[in-house]
């Protein structure tokens, strides 16, 4: 379906049109139709499929179409689950709406607490925030939802795990009212917390469910290798870097320190690398991430931080240096890669740490992933035996014993044994004797 097919307002179109895009994905072809119809929505699709626009659009078209509901109060409130994301999202719709009399903040968490205030005080049109700080402006009274027309919620599970759950629900009841439109976007609807936060937030919704999350995107191809240790896995490393065609790479790491020690040696092969972590400052972070985006190095290393909310049509590959725990976060993270219409490859690096995790992500996506070798580079390790506890072994049954001749036995006399305290009596308590140390040896 084309976007043009849509009759979203003219003036959004023509700022739509920097964009490039003529036809639409799967999911916005689906939920922006009956968002632009006013209906609430409950909406999942994979990573990568183009959700932001699915909202974004049907959004700012409300905007230009209908009257405020209040002079004073934001129109539309995008909720998402990290700063890196909300970045994204902003920046996405700060395009949509160049040159036109909406206004639009980023509100974040870690980020100068005054500052948001007295943006709030100018009257933004748009809010894109993360639900902590917004609920903690809700809770000053520096902002007040009466008005606000549209709540949105990207990736909502993902607001859920980190506990964000109490700030939804404070910001639901702060804008709770009948007129009020709820866009809800999570990879997964089969969870029994999500269920239960959308039936609160949402009235009679249109669910649109495009595919599942456990299902793999088919622009991405993936690829798995054994590493015996370590220094294994980083020479794989470098013979891919050195001999794939690679645009731009995302490497997932499981530990912070592994992102900086990794960048390091990355460095040292000529090739222009990034790290991105939690202990990093938040100005120091959107730093990293525009300097990639803007493609000023071509290696990110990262933590999860960047498995959501990085979306850079020039990332070619990922490479999975750790396993992730979550079985989720492998989709997320591969997600990272083969994104607005384009191929990637998704390459992992599996060593006996990572066996268990990679065969839960195995298990979560229902497939088992076939194993490839590097010439030169081949693994010995093979893999671990299942965590399984072996099944105990039936006894045998027990054969009837023969019967053997009775005989009556005459009942002995017991002595009647009196206990005294012998301790009295010269004689030490009984101890347990004193384990040798390797002193006494």
């Amino acid at each position: 379906m084309l976007f043009s097919e849509f009759d979203l307002d003219s003036r959004l179109m023509k700022s739509f049109g920097h964009f490039g895009y003529e036809h639409a994905t799967e999911i916005q072809e689906r939920a922006i139709p009956e968002a632009m119809a006013g209906k609430d929505l409950l909406a999942s699709s994979k990573t990568g499929s183009g959700k932001t626009l699915a909202y974004l659009l049907p959004a700012v078209h409300r905007l230009y179409t209908r009257k405020a509901l209040a002079k004073r109060d934001p129109r539309v409130l995008i909720l998402v689950p990290t700063r890196e994301l909300a970045k994204q999202v902003y920046a996405t719709l700060r395009t949509l709406i160049a040159g036109t009399r909406f206004s639009s903040i980023l509100v974040l968490g870690g980020e100068n607490f005054n500052d948001q205030h007295k943006n709030f005080q100018k009257d933004p049109h748009f809010v894109v925030a993360t639900p902590g700080r917004m609920a903690d402006h809700l809770k000053q009274r520096n902002v007040f939802l009466e008005g606000l027309e549209m709540l949105i919620l990207d990736e909502a599970d993902r607001m859920l795990d980190l506990g964000f759950a109490a700030d939804l629900r404070a910001i639901n009841n702060a804008a709770n009212h009948r007129r009020r439109q709820t866009l809800f976007f999570s990879a997964t609807l089969d969870n029994t917390d999500v269920n239960e936060i959308a039936q609160e937030l949402l009235h009679e919704p249109v669910r649109v469910a495009i595919g599942h999350s456990q299902d793999e995107h088919q622009d991405i191809k993936q690829y798995v290798y054994l590493c015996d240790h370590l220094d294994h896995k980083q020479a794989l490393l470098e013979h891919f870097i050195r001999s794939l065609t690679i645009k731009q790479a995302i490497i997932f790491t499981a530990t912070k320190s592994d992102t900086v020690r990794l960048a390091e040696l990355i460095g040292s092969w000529d090739v222009r690398t990034g790290s991105l972590n939690g202990d990093m400052s938040q100005s120091a972070r959107s730093k990293v991430m525009d300097d990639f985006a803007r493609g000023k190095f071509d290696v990110l290393v990262s933590t999860d931080l960047a498995s959501r909310g990085l979306d850079i049509a020039s990332v070619s590959h990922v490479f999975n240096f750790d396993i992730p725990k979550p079985a989720e976060e492998f989709v997320h993270r591969t997600g990272r890669t083969g994104r607005a219409g384009f191929k990637g490859e998704a390459i992992s690096l599996v060593g006996p740490k990572d066996w268990f995790n990679f065969k839960d992500v195995e298990e979560f996506l229902k497939r088992t992933f076939v194993l490839s070798k590097v010439e030169g580079l081949e693994p010995t390790f093979t893999g671990i035996a299942s965590k399984r506890a072996p099944q105990k072994q039936a006894k045998p049954k027990n054969k009837p014993k023969p019967k053997a001749n009775k005989v009556q036995k005459k009942p002995v006399a017991r002595k009647k044994v009196v206990f005294q305290d012998q301790t009295q009596q010269g004689f030490e308590p009984f101890r347990l004797p004193k384990k040798k140390t390797q002193q006494d040896v």
